[in-house]
């Protein structure tokens, strides 16, 4: 009987740290090992050339750097997809630039670095482009960037997020200046 009141004990204390055990990772998976959503910083767009000419026949070409700073808050790695970062005037699109797929390890800040090319060929006969080239000296952009990723937590569990960059841009052709606010936001899902 004293065996059988041995195994009873041991079975109990088994038990009893099973559970705990169990109760501590779940505890530690809901709060310090949830995955959190990265933190992203569009920087202040740079102008890296600026060429005008507006006569005899208006020739714009504008190179824009982009710079994304993405901070992985998790204990696990975010690997984000291929994406295209657009430039639009007015609605419409007239600059693309690729952003190659990556992963950013866990509590690592990662840049993305694009630049765009602006060419007039696609704003020559827009009557607003040339009023806000010649009339008004400043030309705004926007800029929309979407990028699809996944957070993992121990190469075991895994979460799609997807993110939203938007810029506002403003070029002052007499000075050949660059303003921008970037505004973004992620969706773990």
């Amino acid at each position: 009987m004293a065996s059988h009141r041995g195994w009873k004990i041991c079975a109990t204390v088994t038990g009893i740290l099973l559970i705990t055990i169990l109760v501590v990772l779940v505890v530690l998976f809901l709060t310090v090992f949830k995955l959190k959503d990265p933190d992203i910083v569009a920087s202040p767009i740079n102008l890296e050339s600026f060429h005008v000419i507006v006569f005899p026949v208006i020739k714009f070409n504008v190179s824009i750097g982009i710079l994304i700073t993405v901070k992985n808050r998790n204990y696990g790695s975010f690997k984000y997809d291929n994406s295209t970062a657009h430039i639009s005037y007015r609605g419409k699109v007239i600059a693309e630039a690729p952003l190659e797929e990556g992963t950013i390890p866990s509590h690592k800040n990662y840049n993305i670095t694009t630049s765009m090319d602006i060419l007039a060929d696609k704003l020559a006969f827009d009557a607003n482009f040339q009023r806000d080239l010649t009339t008004v000296g400043v030309v705004n952009f926007t800029s929309h960037t979407v990028v699809h990723g996944k957070g993992s937590m121990l190469k075991i569990f895994h979460k799609k997020a997807l993110s939203h960059t938007d810029c506002n841009i403003s070029i002052t052709v007499g000075s050949q200046t660059v303003d921008s606010a970037c505004t973004s936001s992620v969706k773990l899902k």
